[in-house]
């Protein structure tokens, strides 16, 4: 059961609430950030409420790749100048923005939108990967580049990924080691990442 602070009043601990649910918030930030909102004007609270139903109603995945979108097919996916023969498999969108940032990858992406975890109740069919094996196989791709997270998660669907695509006969690489174990791509800085891509190995 949830605990209510005292003296407040209920919407403000339905706020607290709200925000406590939010990931790396805890209570006293949930807290901090219920009582800015509470200070805050009407019009930057209603300017948050907006985003927040924008960001629900108008973001959708690419039909292509499943990035986030607020179209049918994504910027990347619609642009000629990126290399279609070339493939790089993240775990989630975020991982995207990491890699764009340095603008040194041409090709295109593929979002599975997690990574296999049996301890988490998370299977081969939890995440994007019958897209992924259908786009594979209409043709037109050479190149595939494992990109999962140097971690256990991404350890264990990296190689699940290798046995399904290896009968495609497609090349299979793999972000190269310059990234530590443990370190999520969306947290890797520009150097490590730009090195990762360049030095990317046969997998």
């Amino acid at each position: 059961m949830e605990k209510t602070l005292p003296q407040a009043t209920d919407a403000v601990n339905r706020l607290i609430q709200e925000f406590s649910k939010l990931p790396g918030v805890g209570p006293k930030s949930a807290q901090r950030l219920t009582y800015y909102m509470l200070r805050a004007s009407v019009e930057q609270t209603q300017a948050l409420a907006d985003a927040l139903l924008s960001l629900k109603q108008k973001t959708q995945l690419c039909s292509c790749c499943f990035n986030i979108t607020d179209t049918d097919v994504c910027q990347i996916c619609r642009n000629p100048q990126r290399n279609p023969a070339l493939v790089l498999i993240v775990e989630q969108p975020q991982d995207i923005l990491a890699l764009e940032h340095m603008g040194i990858y041409k090709g295109r992406y593929h979002v599975l939108h997690g990574a296999i975890s049996p301890t988490e109740g998370v299977g081969s069919g939890d995440i994007r990967l019958k897209e992924l094996i259908a786009r594979l196989s209409g043709g037109g791709i050479t190149e595939v580049i494992i990109g999962t997270n140097p971690t256990v998660e991404g350890e264990t669907t990296a190689m699940y990924l290798k046995r399904l695509i290896t009968p495609l006969g497609l090349r299979i690489t793999r972000l190269a080691r310059g990234l530590p174990f443990g370190t999520e791509l969306e947290y890797a800085d520009d150097v490590t990442l730009s090195r990762a891509i360049e030095g990317r190995q046969e997998f």
